[in-house]
């Protein structure tokens, strides 16, 4: 079986729009901007068979339309997004407990409800890649050393959703579609200032982007060791939020929310 290449295009100021391809084919993940998606196509090759949409933020889905108006007639585009969210031209409606099977190249996902950062967001999960390694397509849920804003959902939603996340096995490369990195962990730091493998991201993150790298894919035992959001419950995050904040912190939730808050305002 062909090995799959995973690709995030830049777009805009700081998205990614994912490209999975077999050498030959590609599907694209989020597409919030036809025309860095045509191009790299252009540039390697490679025909487009599908679009998986996680919400319906237009910096994800902004790109749709065009893409399907430049296809060709007899190549027709599957578009596959969530159920519980209005976006135009899907022609597969997803729910959590849904499978998706892309033919080619050829790719199965479990789809997770993970709502907070909108009320009917998903992800996809794929348990194992050609080589054997698992990943996941997660939006605006989970991002590296950090976690999307709360636009339609709730605090506990939010945690239970990044609870699914956190939950898969951690050698599952997390692909998030922005370039968050840099600032989140300024903050995760203002959060756990002691976390030494923390400290030490921060330095690999930094040379990253000095080369204009993406710090992208992380991976969820990476974000179970770094990401504040997902670590609410360790006793240094929070004896940092009730210092910080001057607030009591007697549970995980409160330790959430707190710091949600907190990052919405940090700088």
């Amino acid at each position: 079986m062909n090995s799959l290449e995973y690709v995030p295009v830049p777009a805009f100021e700081d998205n990614y729009i994912w490209l999975v391809s077999d050498g030959r084919d590609a599907f694209a993940v989020d597409p919030g901007d036809a025309a860095p998606v045509r191009a790299y196509l252009a540039k390697r090759g490679w025909r487009l068979t599908a679009i998986l949409l996680t919400h319906h933020h237009q910096d994800h889905v902004g790109g749709v339309v065009e893409l399907l108006r430049t296809q060709p007639a007899s190549e027709p585009l599957e578009v596959y997004g969530p159920a519980g969210e209005s976006i135009d031209r899907l022609t597969k409606r997803l729910r959590g407990g849904d499978r998706v099977r892309v033919e080619s190249p050829a790719a199965e996902f479990a789809v997770l409800d993970v709502p907070g950062h909108t009320s009917g967001h998903i992800a996809y999960f794929q348990a194992a890649d050609p080589r054997g390694t698992p990943h996941v397509f997660c939006g605006d849920t989970l991002f590296a050393c950090g976690c999307g804003r709360l636009f339609e959902g709730t605090p506990a939603q939010m945690l239970d959703s990044l609870d699914s996340l956190a939950a898969l096995p951690g050698a599952t490369e997390v692909h998030c579609a922005h370039e968050y990195t840099l600032s989140n962990i300024k903050f995760a730091l203002a959060c756990e200032p002691g976390n030494a493998e923390l400290q030490a991201w921060r330095d690999e993150a930094l040379a990253l982007r000095a080369r204009n790298e993406p710090t992208l894919p992380t991976t969820i035992a990476h974000e179970r060791a770094v990401n504040p959001f997902l670590r609410a419950d360790v006793v240094a995050v929070r004896d940092t939020l009730a210092e910080q904040l001057h607030e009591t912190v007697p549970d995980r939730l409160t330790s959430f929310t707190l710091m949600r808050e907190w990052k919405n305002r940090f700088r």
